[in-house]
C-alpha cells in the first residue's frame, strides 16, 4: 500500500494532468483547477508556491508557441498590442501576491471560493459579462485581475471580462491571456522568493515531475482540440470546480470560526 506522501504526490499529479489538458484544449484552467485542489490540501501561499513553475512554463507555451507565428513574433505581436493590460496586471500582481504575506488566508480562501462561485455561475448560464473596450477600463480590470491573480491564481475570470469584449478570436483571447498570466506568475516570483527560497530538494523534485507532466499533457491538450467537445470537457471541470470552490470557502469560514 502507498503511504500518504505517495498517495498525495498521485493525487497531485492527476490534478495538474487534468488541468493542462483542459489548457491545452481551451487555452485556460490550469491555475484555477490546480489552486483550488492544492488549496483545499495545502495551507494557500504553500499551494501557490507549488503552482508557480509548472504554471509559468505552460501560459509561456500557451503565449509564445504556434499561431502560425514565431516565438519572437509572438512575443512582439501580442506584446505591442496589449502592453498596456500586460502592465497594470503586472503590478496588480505585484499588490495581489504581497496580500497573501499581509493578509490572513481565511479571507483569500473565501475570496478565492466566491470568485470561482462567479466563474461557474456565469459559465453555466453562458452568460459572459463583457466590457467597453476603452483605455480607463482595460486598466482597472487589468490591474484588478492582477491583484486577484496574485493573490488567488484566479486572473482568468476578471480578466476574461474585458478580453471578450476586446476580440472576437479565441486565439487572440488565449494568447493575450496567458501572456498576463505569466506576467502575473513572475510578480509572485519576486514577491515570494523568501517561500521559494525555503523549498527543500523533495519539494523541487516535485516541481519538475509536476512541470514536465504539464507540458506533456498540454501538447495532448492541443492535439485534441479539434476531435473534442470542449463544452463537455468543460461541464466536467465547472463540476470538479464546484465540489472544491466549496471545500476551499468551508476552509475560509472555518477558519475565521
Amino acid at each position: 500500500m502507498m503511504d500518504d506522501a505517495s498517495t498525495q504526490t498521485v493525487l497531485l499529479m492527476a490534478v495538474f494532468a487534468l488541468a493542462s489538458l483542459l489548457h491545452g484544449i481551451s487555452g485556460l484552467g490550469v491555475t484555477l483547477v490546480t489552486t483550488t485542489a492544492l488549496a483545499s490540501m495545502y495551507p494557500l501561499p504553500c499551494a501557490i508556491v507549488l503552482i508557480i513553475f509548472p504554471s509559468l512554463l505552460l501560459n509561456a507555451l500557451t503565449w509564445l508557441a504556434g499561431g502560425g507565428r514565431s516565438i519572437w513574433q509572438n512575443f512582439i505581436y501580442y506584446g505591442r498590442r496589449y502592453w498596456l493590460l500586460a502592465l497594470t496586471s503586472l503590478l496588480g500582481s505585484i499588490l495581489g501576491a504581497k496580500l497573501l504575506l499581509w493578509v490572513d488566508s481565511a479571507y483569500i480562501l473565501v475570496l478565492l471560493a466566491a470568485v470561482i462561485g462567479y466563474y461557474v455561475v456565469s459559465s453555466l448560464l453562458g452568460k459572459q459579462i463583457r466590457l467597453p473596450d476603452t483605455k480607463p477600463v482595460l486598466i482597472i480590470v487589468g490591474f484588478s485581475a492582477g491583484v486577484i491573480g496574485g493573490a488567488t491564481n484566479a486572473m482568468s475570470t476578471i480578466l476574461m471580462m474585458y478580453l471578450l469584449s476586446a476580440s472576437n478570436d479565441k486565439n487572440t483571447i488565449a494568447k493575450v491571456g496567458n501572456m498576463c498570466y505569466f506576467l502575473g506568475k513572475i510578480a509572485q516570483i519576486i514577491v515570494l522568493r523568501e517561500p521559494i527560497k525555503a523549498l527543500g530538494r523533495g519539494e523541487w523534485q516535485l516541481i519538475a515531475i509536476l512541470s514536465v507532466l504539464s507540458i506533456a499533457m498540454l501538447l495532448v491538450g492541443i492535439r485534441l482540440r479539434r476531435y473534442l467537445p470542449q463544452a463537455r470537457f468543460r461541464q466536467l471541470i465547472l463540476v470538479i470546480l464546484s465540489v472544491l470552490g466549496l471545500r476551499v470557502g468551508w476552509q475560509g469560514v472555518v477558519a475565521f470560526l
